[in-house]
């Protein structure tokens, strides 16, 4: 007898136990519904507003609110899953009545009978599992769900939480991505498809089964015909339709070297950024990081080229040649393009941001603006001689210095502006020593050069560290007119609340206008006729300078137009010498020029002179310097037509 009380009273016991755990699972469940917070797609765009990438971890979802989902939208969606779900409570007797009695006789759960807010507790709370206990479970959320949402909040909901195969999480996201269209813009039939995928979206997806797909469209377009929902003539003209379907990736990620400098810059701030659903609007125009691409692409393509041709080429510069590119706007600090290598699916290192290289001659114009700013002029005249330089080694050993110009010639006495055109070595270590070590450095922190500094003679040759992004902050002092700027990559990140983070560079003003236009007149010559020539572009006005570090491991150029300033750079990634004939004049300097010819024709109207501070003017005279002399960065040959003629320069003078 009291094995029967025990046998009845676990019989119980199992069933209000487990009635006693789903209650109390109960609320912490359908919170996560009522309390809706979704895992929203960050979009990124450029400064045009052309998508740049989606950002997201597990699920690529757009969020839309109720108020912007298309009523036929809707109407499709109830006419196929729930015709009756503005009357019911969660669940329809009905149905579930004719899906019991075909279960039983099955002897398994073979029809759901399943309202939207059923669908919809399914996705988001439990398992597809086909099991009697799921669909109590389901069954209880819903009606749970209805007592706490109107039908309006159920429907957003599930328009954002269903899956619609692709790797598409909600409607909006799916609309962008199978027809690139937003809701307002879709066709009925378009509408159709989508809401005809939540049944089984792998299979019914439009990129892998499109006739079944349309297929199923139909079927929806019948039943809304027979509700009287649609008349027969729009039924006629949509089942006729075949939408165009795009099969896009999921991040579209054209600009992955951006992607990671923006998540590297936002992260802190932002740790959801891959799920938080923001919107993160960049100072990147896509049509210049492409051109900047292709022209370092195409650089790298003509080293190996010529490697090839003399038989140089071997797996050491296959593998490790790289290069990098960055192009911004001077005057505001905004960057245009940032290419960190030649193919990201090969490295991920961003060498724009991450590299620290010597920039070799190309730091010599702070060494020249630190001159100009003692009172010396572009005309002085410094020494380019030979000089024996002795130091105490690590070892307290006296040890020597004896740095050479290229191919070992010297002019003796020469201008500044003549120094820097053709980078001569010996004339600025030489200047350096005789001004004083400890006042150019002095000068160079002035400027904000404070790491990295050599504590010798050999900062005159670029020894300092640095990688192309600080290179290029630090010459927006001379393309800025004497203000140092920043650069900057996000303009501002909206929240899905609306609020908005603006950002804006740092700007500061480290020298007059006069001085960086003598600058840039001295580096308008390095461009015009010096180590730069390759970097010449027609019709504009460019000012930059050549970069070669010792046995050509870094190649260089660095320069600006009037309202943009690019730099590039090549070199192993290893470390290990290029060719000695693969100059920062004839490596970057071509590709310099490659970009900026294409920023030119896409960008006609871009200014293409540089101003003259008032109080200056132009002048032209002869130099004493005739373009037959070598040249120190660049295996660059001048024109012909100059070789026997003195140069004419245009010069900046007070």
């Amino acid at each position: 007898m009291n094995k029967m009380w025990i046998f009845f009273g676990a019989l119980i016991a199992i069933p209000v136990g487990y009635l006693a755990y789903v209650i109390y699972n109960f609320e912490y469940e359908t919170q996560r519904l009522i309390n809706y917070k979704p895992r929203l797609t960050t979009e990124v765009y450029d400064r045009n507003g052309a998508k740049i990438a989606n950002l997201f971890s597990d699920e690529h979802r757009y969020y839309v609110s109720y108020e912007n989902i298309p009523p036929r939208l809707i109407e499709a969606l109830v006419a196929i899953e729930d015709t009756d779900f503005f009357e019911h409570h969660g669940v329809n007797p009905d149905a579930i009545m004719r899906a019991i009695i075909k279960d039983v006789s099955a002897g398994k759960l073979k029809e759901g009978a399943s309202t939207i807010t059923q669908q919809l507790v399914k996705n988001a709370l439990l398992t597809r599992d086909k099991k009697f206990s799921r669909k109590f479970k389901e069954v209880l959320y819903a009606i749970r769900i209805e007592q706490e949402l109107t039908k309006e909040q159920i429907l957003e909901r599930y328009f954002n939480e269903i899956y619609l195969g692709h790797g598409y999480y909600g409607i909006k996201t799916a609309s962008d991505g199978y027809f690139r269209k937003s809701l307002k813009e879709l066709t009925l039939k378009e509408m159709a498809m989508l809401v005809g995928l939540p049944k089984a979206p792998n299979f019914y997806a439009p990129t892998k089964n499109y006739e079944l797909c349309l297929g199923r469209a139909n079927r929806i377009l019948e039943r809304m015909l027979e509700l009287g929902w649609i008349d027969q003539e729009t039924y006629d003209k949509s089942t006729q339709e075949r939408p165009q379907v795009h099969n896009d990736t999921l991040s579209k990620n054209s600009g992955p070297y951006v992607i990671d400098e923006v998540m590297r810059q936002l992260g802190d701030a932002f740790p959801d950024i891959r799920s938080g659903g923001y919107k993160i609007y960049t100072t990147i125009d896509m049509r210049l990081q492409e051109a900047g691409y292709k022209a370092l692409q195409s650089g790298r393509n003509e080293i190996l080229k010529r490697a090839e041709e003399m038989n140089a080429l071997d797996a050491n510069t296959q593998s490790q040649l790289n290069g990098a590119l960055m192009s911004m706007d001077p005057n505001t600090g905004e960057v245009l393009a940032m290419v960190g290598g030649y193919d990201y699916s090969v490295s991920s290192y961003n060498r724009v941001t991450q590299a620290k290289r010597q920039p070799g001659s190309a730091f010599k114009p702070f060494i020249y603006q630190v001159a100009l700013d003692s009172g010396m002029s572009p005309a002085s005249l410094i020494p380019d001689i030979a000089r024996t330089y002795t130091y105490a080694g690590a070892d307290g050993t006296e040890k020597e210095w004896k740095p050479k110009n290229y191919k070992d010639e010297y002019k003796g006495m020469v201008t500044l502006r003549n120094a820097l055109t053709y980078s001569r070595n010996l004339a600025t270590i030489n200047m350096v020593s005789d001004m004083g070590f400890q006042n150019i450095v002095a000068g160079l922190r002035r400027y904000g050069i404070t790491e990295n500094l050599p504590p010798d003679l050999s900062v005159a040759l670029g020894t300092v560290s640095m990688s192309p992004h600080d290179l290029a902050k630090y010459y927006t002092m001379f393309a800025g007119g004497g203000v140092l700027t920043n650069p900057i990559l996000v303009r501002q990140v909206i929240t899905p609340k609306g609020e908005t983070f603006r950002y804006e560079n740092q700007r500061r003003q480290v020298n007059t206008k006069e001085k960086a236009a003598l600058m840039t007149s001295m580096m308008r010559d390095v461009v015009s006729f010096g180590t730069g020539t390759a970097a010449r572009v027609g019709g504009v006005e460019i000012a930059g300078k050549t970069g070669t570090t010792n046995k050509n491991i870094d190649a260089w150029f660095i320069g600006y137009s009037p309202t943009v300033e690019t730099v590039v750079w090549f070199g192993h990634d290893n470390n290990t010498p290029m060719r000695k004939s693969e100059t920062g004049g004839r490596a970057a300097g071509q590709v310099f020029r490659y970009y900026m010819e294409d920023l030119f024709r896409i960008y006609p109207n871009t200014k293409r002179y540089f101003d003259v501070p008032a109080g200056m003017y132009r002048a032209s005279t002869s130099s004493d310097e005739n373009s037959t002399e070598e040249l120190t960065d660049t295996s660059v040959v001048p024109d012909a037509s100059t070789e026997s003629a003195p140069v004419t320069e245009e010069k900046l003078v007070f």
